[in-house]
């Protein structure tokens, strides 16, 4: 064998050592999500589509906060037990997804910058989630308080007769009501018009409201069930 030779291949086992052994997996994706409700019901009611369709690896997380009075409510804080999940895991993702909102978080902004940092993809909404599901009907670009925008669903809800009728949090089938009539196309068409005038380079996400990268993860994963 060549010292070349001999070099690729102590350098192959070093890399092995460094990642415990551990393979890149394909198409695969770990999302963590701070809510235990709502963001990871839609983002399961995805992924059970492509896995009746195609299978594959993708894993939803979600984090409860718990203490709200502490620090473990903190959008930083999801950022660590990101880091947590990929180093505990037994494969290497190609994509790992943080998704947040930043509701009265002070820490948003630096959530986002140690989460791209860290070459993560973040899903961040502004002020909540319901702005984005929000979208699905109706595009609007008027900042709300996230109450106000679960009020504007709860007449969406009313109007087309979608669960019982008001929009609740913990509906299992979240993402195929929102999908009703075409919604998930609607919602990442009226979320690229809305952040096509924002400038992460000169603008904060904090102060972009309302605002949503939620259209970016959704649109990566629904590319698999439109193939």
């Amino acid at each position: 064998m060549g010292s070349d030779d001999l070099f690729k291949k102590r350098r192959k086992e070093r890399k092995k050592r460094e990642y415990g052994y551990k393979q890149p997996k394909a198409n695969s994706y770990l999302i963590v999500t701070e809510g235990e409700k709502t963001e990871p019901l839609y983002l399961r009611g995805i992924i059970q589509l492509i896995e009746d369709k195609m299978g594959g690896n993708v894993d939803v997380v979600e984090i409860p906060i718990i203490d709200i009075s502490g620090e473990g409510c903190s959008t930083c804080k999801l950022i660590e037990k990101a880091d947590e999940l990929v180093s505990r895991a037994k494969i290497i993702y190609q994509n790992v997804w943080v998704v947040f909102d930043k509701d009265d978080f002070e820490d948003f902004d630096q959530a986002i910058f140690e989460g791209l940092k860290k070459e993560y993809k973040i899903a961040w909404s502004n002020q909540s989630f319901e702005y984005w599901a929000y979208l699905h009907f109706h595009y609007s670009d008027v900042a709300l308080h996230r109450d106000q925008w679960c009020e504007k669903l709860d007449e969406i809800f009313k109007h087309y007769h979608l669960g019982n009728g008001q929009y609740k949090k913990n509906y299992s089938d979240i993402y195929r009501m929102l999908d009703t009539y075409d919604g998930v196309n609607t919602a990442i068409k009226n979320a690229k018009r809305r952040m096509g005038e924002f400038d992460f380079n000169n603008m904060k996400p904090s102060e972009y409201d309302p605002g949503t990268t939620m259209h970016i993860l959704v649109a990566e994963l629904k590319r698999y069930l439109d193939e």
